[in-house]
């Protein structure tokens, strides 16, 4: 269907070589955008890269606000324009509330939250030159929810929520649509990760899942292509979760 249709688009999607972001920079790919990926590590970038035609890299470190803004345009320049941005770049690190360091705080917080402020700002006037644009910013069960392991975390991705919803307010007179999905427990590594770390996690999160499974990075690439397509030229602002049912329970 031609609302779906990417072709001639182009993407950035952070923390785009593994994972959710891998994911997403899949199925946007698979409709037709052209996919720059960033991240880190040079290794992960190249295994992802291979699973993506025709897409680049671009290595970054989005804790540095300087860093961030330059991928921002390296990917502009190297894709010849930018329509769709997706914040994907993320951590956690898993503590009791009053054992994290001030800096431990700022870490999640800088790569989780700020990093996605930053870049939304260096894609702004990209897609205000083009005539329009689209924005997704990656939230997260923890942006509902509550839990005593993810302060820094819980905290970053409630403000993901509140920033897409002020982006969305101030950028729709330039036709830029900028929404924010939140995954459920999708199989990642770090969801890996914290299934080491936190006992009967596993079975917990299969009891509420009416959906009886964890999610595949694949299946946010749904979600990503409808966002950044024609099909939701009139959605902006919204927070939609991809947890197979989880957060239907309440």
């Amino acid at each position: 269907m031609t609302l779906f249709d990417l072709k001639g688009k182009t993407a950035l999607v952070t923390g785009g070589n593994g994972g959710i972001g891998l994911g997403m920079a899949k199925g946007l790919a698979a409709a037709g955008a052209k996919v720059a990926i960033a991240g880190r590590d040079k290794s992960k970038n190249a295994a992802a890269l291979k699973t993506l035609p025709d897409a680049v890299a671009v290595e970054a470190d989005l804790k540095d606000e300087k860093a961030c803004r330059a991928m921002v345009e390296e990917a502009a320049k190297r894709l010849g324009r930018l329509d769709i941005l997706v914040n994907n770049a993320g951590t956690n690190i898993r503590k009791r509330p009053e054992e994290y360091s001030l800096e431990e705080w700022k870490l999640v917080l800088d790569t989780n939250l700020t990093s996605a402020f930053v870049a939304a700002q260096a894609a702004y006037p990209h897609m205000k030159r083009a005539g329009g644009g689209k924005i997704v910013n990656i939230g997260s069960m923890m942006s509902l929810f509550g839990a005593s392991f993810v302060a820094p975390y819980g905290a970053s991705k409630g403000g993901i929520v509140q920033l897409t919803r002020a982006l969305a307010c101030a950028w729709a007179k330039d036709n830029i649509q900028v929404n924010a999905v939140l995954p459920g427990w999708i199989d990642t590594a770090l969801t890996r990760k914290a299934r080491q770390d936190i006992a009967g996690l596993h079975e917990r999160v299969l009891a509420r899942t009416p959906a009886g499974r964890w999610g595949e990075p694949e299946d946010l690439s749904g979600i990503a292509v409808f966002l950044c397509s024609r099909a939701s030229d009139f959605v902006t602002g919204t927070a939609i979760p991809v947890d197979g049912g989880y957060s239907s329970l309440g």
